[in-house]
């Protein structure tokens, strides 16, 4: 609202105006308002949760200091989704395509899991809602997202040059645009093709594509670090075009619920979600600020993508809105996110690495999330299989999801001497750690020509 209010007194000429065009100052101010909000706001829901008695159910699974957790406030991702949302509606561009998207995406999944915790805390239904009505609602929302991106004119990509001798001159841009914070569809210059524009040999001539719809994505050790969908496609012509376009849309479904689902099973100790989903919120927010700036998705080999600046804003009100709920809940935890938070968090992380084209980095910047999920997926098919087998089920791991196979003593399948117990404080802190190397990993992989 501010952003645009300030765009509507652009006239007027008010000291310090020009700073509310600038995605970076913009980005800045929606971070640190989320914080202040986190900061200020939570301690007052804590205390409403606690006065409405609104706690954890704990069940005793043998952890270490976990029946002192019982009766801890849950649901506490109302305060993420409300500091998100009042700095986003303050900070952002609110007739940006990909910030209706991400507003969408934050409303929806939050709606989801507040579902979920409403009914385990007010019908007292430890289950929740159940694993195919998450799994729905999360494939309803892919679709939707999917046939967005395949049809909405204002979600396009600017493809690399095909230099020829015939290529025609055209004039300069300007420095704003060439630094990413305003964009306009002003024709480059020939020193800038390679990053702008793609032509075509047409009739003779050379045709201008200025943006294009594509379904490329990054994928690093491959040529310009970029995959096209269609390569996956068994068909050509038009039959191919709604082949790439149907695989890309269930790539996007796929991703969603991966991540949705991958954030809900680690959040299962204090401040792991949290910390390791501001790691990884960052990076994408980076990502996203670069992929909208020209000279920095040169130099990063990335694809430029228009627009996508805004959602380096959202992403850093949300880096800023998780910081702020660390505080209250690092160890030992005032507050828990329940599903209103995980399945946010999960869902927005999944929408935003669609939207830029780095769906496929997920695994490895995502691998807190992919492991904490693979190792529940190992437990379960070899716990059925040894069952089936056997007559009798074993184990892969201690417990899972992972971070809870650390914190039980015993000796488990994967190792020949008896483990000690790590406490939960340190379990946390390492698992922050393998969250940032991979986020650095994450980066560097684009440098690898």
């Amino acid at each position: 609202m501010l952003y645009h209010l300030f765009e509507a007194l652009k006239e007027y000429d008010i000291p310090g105006q020009g700073l509310m065009s600038y995605l970076s100052f913009r980005a800045m101010m929606a971070s640190v308002t989320a914080m202040l909000i986190s900061l200020v706001i939570g301690k007052k829901i804590i205390r409403w949760l606690q006065k409405k008695q609104i706690g954890e159910e704990i069940r005793d699974l043998g952890l270490e200091g976990q029946l002192q957790k019982k009766g801890t406030p849950t649901m506490g991702g109302i305060i993420i989704f409300i500091a998100v949302m009042v700095s986003v509606l303050l900070f952002a561009d609110l007739t940006n395509i990909y910030t209706v998207i991400l507003i969408l995406t934050t409303l929806w999944f939050a709606a989801l899991g507040f579902t979920d915790d409403y009914i385990k805390v007010f019908r007292h239904n430890k289950e929740g809602l159940s694993e195919k009505g998450k799994l729905i609602s999360q494939v309803i929302f892919g679709l939707g997202l999917g046939l967005t991106v395949c049809f909405s004119p204002d979600i396009v990509v600017r493809e690399k040059v095909q230099v020829g001798d015939n290529a025609p001159d055209t004039t300069q841009t300007s420095g704003m645009e060439a630094s990413g914070e305003r964009v306009s569809r002003a024709r480059p210059s020939s020193q800038t093709l390679d990053i702008n524009t793609e032509f075509k040999v047409h009739s003779g001539e050379w045709k201008e594509e200025d943006v294009v719809k594509s379904t490329k994505t990054t994928l690093p050790f491959i040529k310009n670090h970029e995959f096209d969908y269609k390569w996956l496609s068994p068909f050509k012509g038009a039959l191919g075009w709604y082949c790439k376009w149907a695989i890309y849309v269930l790539m996007i479904v796929l991703v969603i619920t991966a991540c949705s689902n991958g954030t809900n099973l680690t959040d299962g100790m204090d401040g792991l979600t949290t910390g390791t989903s501001t790691i990884v919120v960052v990076v994408l927010g980076i990502f996203a600020y670069l992929s909208g700036n020209i000279i920095n998705a040169e130099y990063l080999n990335i694809m430029y993508i228009p627009g996508t600046g805004e959602i380096g804003v959202f992403m850093a009100a949300f880096a800023g809105a998780l910081i702020g709920f660390l505080w209250h809940n690092s160890y030992p935890a005032q507050v828990f996110m329940g599903d209103t938070g995980s399945l946010m968090i999960g869902g927005v992380i999944g929408v935003c690495a669609i939207l830029i084209r780095k769906e496929l980095l997920l695994p490895v910047l995502c691998g807190v999330f992919f492991v904490e999920t693979l190792s529940v997926m190992i437990q379960r098919s070899y716990f059925k299989y040894t069952k089936k087998r056997y007559g009798a089920g074993r184990r892969v791991f201690k417990m899972t999801p992972l971070h809870h196979h650390f914190q039980k003593e015993g000796i488990p399948a994967l190792i020949t001497k008896p483990a000690k117990a790590l406490p939960e404080a340190k379990i946390v802190v390492r698992f922050w750690i393998a969250g940032i190397i991979l986020a650095v990993l994450t980066v560097a992989l684009l440098k690898i020509r």
